[in-house]
């Protein structure tokens, strides 16, 4: 039975800034879907994606995978294509939890979970790689290298997914989205307090990009094309294409 996400709906003395421990891990998909607009969406377009682009006896790579939503989406996207996915977390307690989802499930290709940061995961043979709203907890300065290596690790013709919170580039613009989100939050049972005391402990630990700022990111790294599928509010999911040999853009 999933639990309900109930971490900030009493008060706090002081509010500490977020962390996926065991308290996190034991209600994040009551947590996920009632915080992000389209969240199933996105990981129903994964395994759509992955249908397309993951090439046989290739690795799946599913970065900061939290319980294996989108590794899941994968398996079954690739149920007639061979390969290896790898789901890479640094926190014990979606680990732990992922690994007991994993193996409840009769897979056709294997599925291994890893506990290991993003920036230590060495990226090879890859067709397709997934950050399903990971980057953003990841230090500024070190996102241009990841992206680097993600890129460099990729197979011509290979795929990133890159899902995330974003900030608009006017402040107008920007807290016009933030109110939607919330009032978003709010529809879906999240009292006032608890959206006030989630924001704080967000506030040090999410730290958001325009698009602009990751399309730019993406290009330098050597993206071909990155194209924009999903918005809504201040949410976004994007496809990064790393070109086929021979390929230009016209």
């Amino acid at each position: 039975m999933q639990k309900s996400d109930n971490i900030f709906a009493t008060p706090l003395t002081s509010v500490e800034d977020f962390k996926f421990d065991e308290a996190v891990a034991d209600v994040f998909p009551d947590m996920i879907q009632r915080s992000v607009p389209g969240y199933q969406t996105i990981v129903d377009t994964i395994g759509e994606v992955a249908s397309r682009f993951v090439v046989p006896s290739t690795n799946v790579y599913d970065l900061g995978c939290s319980l294996g939503a989108a590794s899941l989406a994968i398996a079954r996207g690739t149920a007639q294509i061979p390969c290896n996915i790898i789901a890479i977390d640094n926190s014990q307690a979606m680990v732990s939890r992922c690994e007991r989802i994993i193996q409840s499930f009769s897979l056709p290709n294997p599925v291994s979970v890893r506990c290991e940061s993003a920036l230590d995961t060495d990226i090879t043979n890859a067709s397709m790689v997934v950050m399903n709203f990971t980057l953003q907890f990841i230090p500024p300065d070190v996102r241009p290298a990841l992206l680097k290596r993600i890129y460099d690790g990729l197979l011509p013709g290979g795929i990133l997914v890159l899902s995330e919170k974003i900030r608009h580039p006017s402040v107008t613009g920007n807290e016009m989205l933030v109110d939607l989100h919330h009032q978003f939050k709010r529809n879906n049972g999240y009292s006032e307090l608890e959206v006030s005391q989630k924001r704080a402990a967000l506030e040090n630990v999410m730290l958001t990009d325009t698009f602009s700022e990751h399309e730019a990111r993406l290009k330098t790294a050597g993206f071909s094309d990155v194209v924009m599928w999903f918005k809504c509010y201040n949410f976004t999911s994007m496809l990064a294409v790393k070109a086929k040999r021979g390929d230009r853009d016209e």
